[in-house]
């Protein structure tokens, strides 16, 4: 099994403020983890870990078998695949050339740069991989949310990384371009099935099929880690988020619903 991330005894203190304490995650090829919990538990912190963007205050923290602070970040970066929902792209670019941006790293086309003939061929199949041939022509300020985030998929992937990480990728989205994108994210794992992801979310009904690990974040510490159906019960989920709430594991998918106190007569 082949290891992919590796988070040992990771502390992360920002402006005097314990954000992470003593966190212990492992990845490997072909898992697909979600990280769980309120906001401001430290979800968002880790995945900036995963994706070389920050560096432990305290512990070691290795991506794709490389430790942080001992290897050249842009290089290794370009083996990380990041959806962000937030993608500040401003410019009318369409479906193809956002797609190729992911070859260079960069919010716009590089000026002068000129994709190779792999990258272009990597590029389109994933259009039509994710089902964008039908759109191909449309640009960026004119497509729904669920566009955009089936089209920073791929921009994610033309490298094809071996990591994905996803931040909340569901934000924005209606309930139909959730469900879709969902189906998008379990379409992509079973065709890619040594691709590790690790994806950001405070709500159970956002998770893929193919989940297959969890870890609860609770004040900056991970509370349960491991199989997705012994990590997401219903006692855990309650202690992770401080208040009493029921899970449901039903076709393959999460459900969560708050438990509503008897209101006395």
């Amino acid at each position: 099994m082949t290891e992919i991330l590796r988070l040992q005894n990771v502390d992360f203190v920002r402006q005097s403020r314990q954000i992470l304490t003593d966190i212990n995650l492992t990845v490997n090829a072909g898992e697909h983890w979600a990280l769980i919990g309120p906001n401001g538990a430290g979800k968002s912190t880790i995945l900036s870990m995963c994706g070389a963007e920050k560096h432990p205050t305290r512990g070691t923290v290795h991506v794709l078998g490389h430790q942080l602070g001992r290897v050249e970040i842009r290089k290794l970066r370009e083996s990380i695949g990041h959806v962000n929902p937030r993608h500040p792209l401003r410019s009318a670019l369409t479906v193809r050339q956002v797609v190729l941006t992911g070859a260079t790293g960069t919010t716009e086309l590089m000026a002068r740069w000129e994709p190779s003939r792999e990258v272009i061929e990597r590029a389109d199949y994933l259009i039509d991989m994710l089902g964008l041939d039908t759109i191909e022509g449309a640009t960026w300020p004119t497509m729904s949310q669920g566009e955009r985030g089936r089209t920073l998929i791929a921009r994610a992937l033309v490298t094809n990384p071996p990591l994905l990480l996803l931040d909340e990728p569901s934000t924005g989205l209606d309930v139909a371009a959730r469900e879709q994108f969902l189906e998008t994210v379990d379409h992509l794992h079973r065709s890619q099935p040594e691709l590790a992801t690790v994806l950001v979310t405070h709500h159970l009904e956002e998770l893929p099929e193919t989940t297959s690990h969890a870890a609860l974040i609770k004040n900056g510490r991970v509370l349960a880690a491991g199989d997705a159906r012994g990590v997401l019960t219903t006692e855990l989920v309650s202690e992770s988020f401080e208040h009493p709430i029921q899970i449901e594991y039903r076709d393959q998918r999460w459900q969560a619903r708050a438990v509503r106190a008897s209101v006395p007569r």
